[in-house]
């Protein structure tokens, strides 16, 4: 790992030191523009470990601070003059629980002249939600459902969170759901499609991993909202219940006619509202399948009434991910002394940032989200004294 060390070990890019851990939004840009990206004389902060992750974004690695020794995955990119890479200044705007936490940023050269990497040093969780759907599908095991529901309920928040500062991820998949085995915490990751939806600015519609494509990207739509990531969103709940993707396209055309046998085929309304500026509406006349039948009774009633609220063709009509929160569905774990199935407490899911005590008030449910033991500690607001 000698010339791989050399490769992604520089000093932090800037005036941004390891002490400056808490918030991505707190990364600063050199003042000085003569500064030499590389560095060899100064000292390396990291040691490289091994290749975790590597795909057409770059190379994921797992290392550890020489100071401290604390392991940290580092994301190599290629900063490519052609496309615009958004992932830092949006890894700059996000905190949350459920969002992987950026420590560091600094930039490298590469083998090749004028080749620049940004490399994102983050914190370092194991496993997963690909990987135990994997596992436990080879095994030919169920995964718990107070586990599905677990993972969901922190998969909503992520995403509420994300979409309230106009933020469309872009790529919502089991990869990109990052799984503590011990806690159970669940971490969003990968923004390197992200971007902030601007109204009347077109984008482009070959994004996101086929099995997790929303149907109005493979419409071809230019003008989508947040809603492709609630299909994603849907797509991924439904692997969890089932075991394996539930759309299973070979081709974007093919992802559709998988999207058609269990949703039936879409009305022009509803092609429409996908993509207005769409003119073809041939389509063989199929039903839609019942969601019973898809999954059997592996999954229960509320599960399958959650999951068909993100599974719609009409983006409008996809159930925010923040109102999911109030869904019948959790309300397994707002019982007092709710448990993991394996005895050990569950990970935090009622730490609300404020922004999400905002949005509860906005939708009016807060009383629904939060659980009654702990409603009982929040601060009584006054009330006002009638004028006589």
């Amino acid at each position: 790992m000698s010339s791989t060390k050399n490769d992604i070990i520089s000093r932090p890019f800037g005036d941004m030191t390891l002490n400056e851990k808490a918030k991505p939004r707190r990364m600063k840009k050199s003042s000085s523009s003569s500064k030499s990206i590389d560095d060899e004389d100064s000292e390396c902060l990291y040691s490289a470990e091994r290749v975790i992750g590597n795909g057409s974004f770059g190379v994921v690695y797992q290392a550890s601070i020489n100071k401290t020794g604390e392991t940290v995955a580092i994301k190599k990119v290629l900063q490519d003059r052609r496309y615009k890479n958004r992932e830092l200044q949006i890894m700059r705007m996000v905190s949350h629980p459920n969002i992987v936490n950026v420590k560091d940023c600094f930039y490298s050269h590469g083998d090749k002249r004028h080749e620049i990497f940004l490399n994102l040093v983050m914190e370092y969780i194991p496993e997963t939600i690909y990987q135990t759907t994997r596992n436990h599908h080879r095994a030919k095991q169920q995964i718990a459902m107070t586990y599905i529901r677990v993972y969901v309920y922190q998969m909503c928040r992520a995403l509420a969170y994300v979409h309230s500062l106009g933020i469309c991820h872009r790529d919502i998949k089991p990869q990109n759901l990052l799984l503590d085995p011990h806690t159970h915490i669940v971490k969003l990751c990968d923004f390197g499609s992200a971007k902030i939806l601007q109204k009347g600015e077109g984008n482009v519609s070959y994004i996101c991993s086929r099995y997790y494509r929303a149907p109005e990207l493979i419409f071809e739509a230019s003008d989508y909202t947040l809603a492709i990531d609630v299909w994603s969103l849907g797509c991924v709940f439904a692997e969890l219940l089932k075991g394996v993707p539930l759309f299973q396209g070979q081709s974007g055309v093919d992802q559709l006619v998988e999207m058609i046998k269990i949703l039936g085929a879409p009305t022009r309304a509803q092609i429409l509202a996908m993509n207005h500026s769409y003119t073809q509406f041939r389509f063989p006349q199929v039903t839609p399948h019942p969601w019973e039948t898809v999954f059997g009774a592996r999954a229960p009633a509320d599960a399958i009434d959650l999951l068909s609220k993100f599974l719609l063709y009409k983006p409008a009509e996809r159930l925010h991910p923040f109102e999911a929160l109030a869904h019948e569905f959790f309300d397994e774990l707002r019982a007092e002394g709710a448990h993991l199935p394996n005895g050990k407490q569950l990970p935090p899911l009622f730490n609300f940032t404020e922004q999400e005590l905002a949005l509860a008030k906005e939708f009016g449910i807060m009383e629904q989200i939060l659980p009654a033991h702990l409603q009982k500690r929040l601060p009584r607001t006054p009330k006002k004294k009638k004028k006589k």
